[in-house]
């Protein structure tokens, strides 16, 4: 008999997700990062202690809950997001005084921002992804976490966004200033390690 693994319900659900989840099916957002990627953002985040966090697209917060429920008591997050719809979920169910939600421009922030480097980056919108690349790469410690998600195709893809992932694959393909693991996993998860 051959051993497997079942990743179904592995781990506690993270303070208010249900309520989260709820908000955000009644919301009818169907861009939330899925149950496996917030577990593993859980663990990632738990492997930064007294770590800085950053997230780029709140969203409702579903993946605010799981990378806050992986923080210790020194860690920070700041999570950014322009929706003011969405936020108003996300500020609503997490209560957590090292959790900072903004709502601004993402592009306008990583542009302007001068503040201490981060130990963990989960880009889950545009900027930080798609556009703002180097940018948001300068704003991550030596032996922190760069991470993204979609990277399979996904029903909500718009037209000719197939080329946009193909292009970021390839141009983190060609740095060797990163150590970087492509999981076919989820909805596609690329975790990469600043040198």
């Amino acid at each position: 008999m051959q051993a497997s693994i079942n990743d179904i319900g592995i781990g506690s659900l993270p303070p208010a997700y249900e309520s989260i989840k709820e908000a955000t099916d009644e919301l009818k957002f169907g861009m939330a990062s899925d149950p496996d990627t917030g577990r593993l953002l859980r663990t990632l985040a738990a492997s930064k202690p007294s770590g800085r966090f950053l997230e780029l697209g709140t969203g409702t917060g579903l993946a605010t809950a799981w990378i806050a429920d992986g923080l210790d008591e020194k860690s920070s997050l700041i999570s950014i997001d322009n929706d003011e719809v969405l936020l108003n979920v996300a500020q609503k169910y997490i209560n957590d005084r090292r959790v900072e939600i903004i709502r601004t421009d993402a592009y306008d922030w990583i542009s302007n921002y001068i503040g201490k480097k981060f130990d963990f980056i989960f880009a889950d919108a545009m900027p930080g992804k798609y556009d703002l690349f180097e940018e948001t790469l300068g704003m991550l410690n030596k032996a922190g976490y760069y991470i993204i998600d979609d990277m399979l195709p996904q029903p909500n893809w718009p037209l000719g966004h197939d080329e946009k992932v193909k292009g970021l694959m390839d141009k983190l393909d060609e740095r060797n200033d990163l150590v970087i693991t492509k999981l076919n996993w989820s909805t596609g998860i690329v975790i990469a390690v600043k040198k």
